[in-house]
C-alpha cells in the first residue's frame, strides 16, 4: 500500500488516520474534505474544531449529536442570544465538553458570525476566499507529509482575518483543521480511494461569490 494507506475489511484505502474505527471511517468516507458552502454547517466546522484543541477527533465526533442539540443546531443566530444561564446548563451537560472557556468562545464566536454575515453576505463567502492555489498545496500527500502539515499560510491569513473580526479559540493550526473539514483544501492521502471523488466533488462545486 502507499505511504499511509490503511485498506479496510470493505477493501476501500483510506487514510491511516481513519482506520482506528467505524465512525471515523464514515466521516473520512462520507464528510471529510468535501466542500460545504452552508453557514450554518461551516459554523459548527469551526466550532467543533475549537473544542477539539487539546482532545482526539473521535471524541469530538461521538459528542456531535449532543453538541448539535445543546447549541441550536449550530444556529449562530440563537447561539449569539445565549446569556448565562446557557452557559450554566452548557457546563452541566455531560454530553458535549465543559470546558467554559470553550464554551464562552462558542457564544463569543456566534455573535462575531452574525457581524461577519451581516458585512461579508455569508460566512461561506468570507471562507471560500481563502483556498489556496495548486503551487501553494504539496505535489503529493503522504502520510509523512500530511503529519508534518499542521498549518499554511492560507490558514494563518484566515486566522489572523477571524481574530481581528471578533473570533477566539481559531488560531493557525485550528484554522488548518476547519479548512482540512469543510473542503478548503483536499488532504486525502494519494492513494486514498475518497481522494478522487473528493476531487470530482470540488470540480463541481460553485464557490460562493
Amino acid at each position: 500500500m502507499s505511504d499511509g494507506i490503511e485498506r479496510g475489511a470493505d477493501g476501500l484505502g483510506r487514510c491511516w488516520w481513519a482506520a482506528s474505527a467505524a465512525d471515523y471511517a464514515a466521516y473520512h468516507d462520507r464528510e471529510w474534505g468535501r466542500p460545504v458552502a452552508d453557514d450554518f454547517r461551516l459554523f459548527e466546522k469551526l466550532t467543533l474544531e475549537g473544542f477539539q484543541s487539546g482532545l482526539s477527533w473521535l471524541t469530538i465526533l461521538r459528542k456531535r449529536d449532543n453538541f448539535r442539540a445543546a447549541f441550536a443546531g449550530f444556529d449562530f443566530h440563537r447561539i449569539a442570544r445565549f446569556g448565562k444561564r446557557d452557559v450554566a446548563r452548557l457546563m452541566a451537560d455531560a454530553g458535549i465538553v465543559r470546558h467554559r472557556g470553550k464554551i464562552e468562545a462558542a457564544l463569543s464566536n456566534a455573535r462575531a458570525a452574525c457581524r461577519l454575515l451581516e458585512k461579508e453576505g455569508s460566512i461561506a463567502s468570507f471562507v471560500w476566499r481563502y483556498e489556496p492555489g495548486p503551487a501553494e498545496r504539496p505535489a503529493r500527500l503522504t502520510r509523512s507529509v500530511l503529519t508534518g502539515l499542521t498549518w499554511s499560510p492560507a490558514s494563518k491569513a484566515l486566522a489572523k482575518d477571524l481574530r481581528a473580526r471578533g473570533f477566539s479559540f481559531v488560531g493557525p493550526t485550528t484554522a488548518y483543521a476547519f479548512m482540512q473539514a469543510m473542503g478548503l483544501v483536499n488532504d486525502h492521502l494519494h492513494g486514498c480511494d475518497a481522494r478522487e471523488a473528493v476531487e470530482r466533488e470540488r470540480a463541481r462545486f460553485r464557490r460562493p461569490r
